[in-house]
């Protein structure tokens, strides 16, 4: 009797060890932007200061980048832009795993805001690199996509805009349009969707203002905000000063 109770115990001892697993860390160790990730995963992963880097865009992310947000041009090349990883908090109380593109020039500046942000759990919904749009900025901002670099225009404009240079990052984009009234009295807007989104007197989820950190944070680093344009309204939009 006493041989079989002490191969229960052991038995049972085997059985709580097991149930022990270490977390999937694939998310993190390939860096699958648009995944939810938990603590524990961060933690074995190497910490929260490991899921927040400024780095020479990695192979793969080059490759997807071709013919959609990086076309061949004279004024920018890879060794101009940094691949950021960072995390980043949505509504829904789970940490997101995301990533852009930016300019060396604010690379470090920008990965130590979305830190921040970050750390005060501000909510930003998707933070994904423009590609998985086929680089197509209405389709993106109609998602509410946050993102940086990506080799276009201004809308309506033939003139480059910053982001081509990775000097402009956009946030929480459907809740924070552009939008230009025009001489024959219409509205210009995008994402096309947000009409209801241009009152700023109203109050709704992801709005950056005044108040909000997104824009404390980016203006003290240097970065001018869209929202206090004149000619147009830009409120998704901050851009370094040079």
């Amino acid at each position: 009797m006493t041989t079989i109770l002490t191969y229960s115990i052991t038995l049972s001892a085997c059985s709580d060890s097991d149930n022990k697993t270490t977390p999937d860390l694939t998310v993190l160790t390939e860096w699958q932007a648009g995944k939810t990730v938990s603590a524990e995963a961060v933690e074995a992963y190497g910490g929260l200061d490991k899921c927040f880097a400024a780095e020479p865009i990695p192979d793969g992310v080059w490759a997807r980048m071709q013919g959609k947000t990086y076309k061949e041009n004279p004024y920018i090349g890879r060794d101009d832009l940094r691949h950021i990883r960072a995390l980043h908090w949505d509504y829904d109380n789970q940490m997101h795993v995301g990533e852009m593109i930016c300019n060396k020039e604010i690379a470090d500046r920008l990965a130590r805001i979305l830190r921040q942000l970050f750390e005060a759990k501000y909510p930003i919904q998707r933070m994904l690199l423009p590609d998985v749009y086929n680089a197509d900025d209405e389709t993106q901002m109609r998602d509410n996509n946050s993102s940086c670099f990506c080799y276009r225009t201004i809308a309506g404009s033939a003139k480059l805009s910053k982001h081509a240079r990775g000097l402009a990052v956009d946030i929480n984009t459907l809740y924070n349009p552009y939008y230009r009234d025009m001489a024959d009295g219409t509205r210009y807007i995008q994402p096309a969707t947000a009409a209801e989104y241009c009152d700023r007197t109203k109050s709704f989820l992801y709005k950056i203002d005044h108040n909000d950190l997104c824009f404390k944070l980016f203006t003290e680093a240097g970065f001018e905000w869209g929202g206090d344009w004149t000619t147009c309204k830009d409120f998704q939009h901050f851009e370094l000063i040079e």
